[in-house]
């Protein structure tokens, strides 16, 4: 891998990780273009995606940039996105390629509203999906440099699954369809934990999974770990517990769509919606270990968190960062004063009175020339903060004052979080970057915005976890069909009850 990137293989399990994913892999540094940029006068940014992108070729010589991803979903969940991908078995790629080079083009289903026509979308240069509808049987029409095709942005209306707005190509080897279960329909649903667990049990999806692992990781020069994003709702929470116990994977993060207000327009009960703050979030949380320069390896973040039996971790953010015109940073965080400085994005309820063991915090988006108080010489500062002489000092400085006894590692970026479109409008420009003030949207939708965001251990997973405990001892499996059929026994519950409460000694705060 150029550059020797430290690789990382991505796990995207379930059809709500696969919308977190779409978001994800979409608000990456090049992420729609299907090969990297080959200017080398162009500046290296502070994230490599080398670490989550592989480089390639087709059958035909042509260079790909495609996510080392594998994703399991259920039959009936990609809509007109093809098992196989677009890159490299189709048919009309050959005379793409005669053309320039630069394009990809494969034609979608036929839509039933439309009987006269299908549509044909092309992947240009720049990285932007482009659809023109051309008559049926008569194939894609001439490309050429006088086209100005539609940009193809779905309407948050039209969006049914996840495929529907994803604007990358995908590997052959990336999806890995589940055929036993249905995505629709009430019958044939894959709703339990134990259901979840045996798919993996089962060679032919045993065998497919290994064979897509042994494919990314043997290309790999410096792989340095797995990152799993899972449906904990459904049947897939087996599926991710079975793979994360085949990888070896330690630490646990769940986050969830938060029930106060973070600062943008959005509607919860879309799938659209809140699966793009959360991707938001995750593109900041794993920063980290995807720097250019000095990153922290995952095993390193991966131990800083999970010391003394620790394995689960609470998230939070504040998306946007609210940084008003003209405002420093120092100035930003003092406003904040000794609340939380960030949203909970884990259910672990009212953080009051809980104790922080250990944090990766990143904020994100801001420019340089705010990182300091800029004050006349000669006077005295304010607080500590204004006398920081540079970003790093001054969040460093902050995190020790909110939580003296912490362990924390912090990064400040300038890189701020991609939010173009098909990322949904849910800011404004029209105010402090990112920030909605009167509760309606004005003017043009944003294309980045500045984010804050945390990993921490901390004692308000004692709580939840015996709660968790709790709620399970009252469940009766056995007035549950889809628990007995997946062959769950009384015994295991109780036995992995045990677990929870256990690990839920490990967050106590006295530890």
């Amino acid at each position: 891998m150029a550059g020797g990137a430290r690789e990382v293989l991505t796990l995207q399990l379930g059809h709500f990780a696969g919308f977190v994913g779409a978001h994800w892999w979409n608000q990456q540094v090049r992420s729609a273009a299907s090969c990297p940029p080959t200017d080398a006068k162009e500046p290296p940014g502070e994230l490599c995606p080398d670490v989550l992108y592989r480089t390639g070729r087709t059958l035909h010589g042509q260079k790909t940039y495609t996510p080392r991803l594998i994703l399991m979903d259920l039959k009936g969940s990609l809509s007109s996105l093809k098992e196989e991908g677009g890159l490299y078995k189709d048919k009309q790629l050959d005379a793409t390629i005669a053309w320039c080079g630069k394009l990809t083009t494969h034609t979608e289903e036929l839509d039933p509203l439309s009987p006269g026509l299908s549509e044909c979308r092309v992947l240009c240069s720049d990285g932007v999906w482009r659809v023109k509808s051309i008559p049926n049987d008569k194939g894609p029409p001439p490309l050429t440099t006088s086209t100005t095709p539609t940009p193809l942005i779905p309407t948050e209306g039209s969006i049914r699954v996840w495929s529907d707005f994803l604007r990358v190509h995908l590997h052959p080897r990336s999806i890995c369809m589940i055929q036993k279960y249905n995505h629709d329909g009430e019958a044939g649903r894959l709703e339990a934990f134990g259901q979840g667990e045996s798919v993996l049990k089962e060679p032919k999806y045993q065998e497919e999974l290994e064979d897509r692992l042994h494919f990314y990781v043997e290309e790999c020069d410096h792989l340095q770990g797995f990152q799993i994003l899972c449906d904990l709702h459904d049947g897939f929470s087996g599926v991710g517990a079975k793979a994360a116990l085949e990888l070896s994977c330690d630490v646990a993060a769940q986050v969830t769509l938060p029930s106060a207000p973070l600062g943008v327009l959005l509607q919860a009960t879309l799938p659209f919606h809140c699966s793009a703050i959360l991707a938001t979030a995750l593109d900041t949380f794993t920063a980290p270990y995807r720097l250019c320069s000095s990153p922290v390896s995952m095993v390193q973040l991966a131990d800083m968190l999970s010391f003394c039996g620790k394995k689960v971790v609470t998230a939070g953010a504040t998306i946007p960062f609210p940084l008003a015109p003209g405002q420093s940073l120092p100035d930003s965080l003092m406003q904040l004063g000794g609340a939380t400085p960030w949203t909970p994005l884990s259910a672990c309820g009212d953080l009051s009175g809980t104790r922080c063991f250990a944090q990766s915090v990143v904020l994100r988006g801001i420019d340089r020339a705010c990182h300091t108080s800029q004050l006349t010489p000669g006077t005295p500062p304010p607080s500590s903060l204004q006398a920081c002489t540079t970003g790093e000092e001054v969040l460093a400085q902050y995190l020790q004052q909110q939580q003296p006894r912490v362990m924390s590692s912090s990064h400040l970026l300038l890189t701020p979080c991609r939010v173009v479109p098909p990322y949904p409008h849910l800011f404004s420009s029209c105010s402090p970057p990112g920030m909605v003030p009167d509760g309606s949207l004005k003017g043009a939708a944003v294309e980045s915005i500045p984010v804050f965001g945390a990993l921490c251990s901390s004692s308000s997973l004692h709580r939840t976890l015996e709660a968790l405990a709790g709620d399970l001892t009252k469940l009766d499996v056995r007035r549950w069909a889809s628990f007995m059929d997946a062959g769950v026994e009384h015994d295991d519950v109780a036995e992995r009850l045990q677990e929870l409460r256990s690990l839920a000694q490990c967050y106590q705060d006295g530890d």
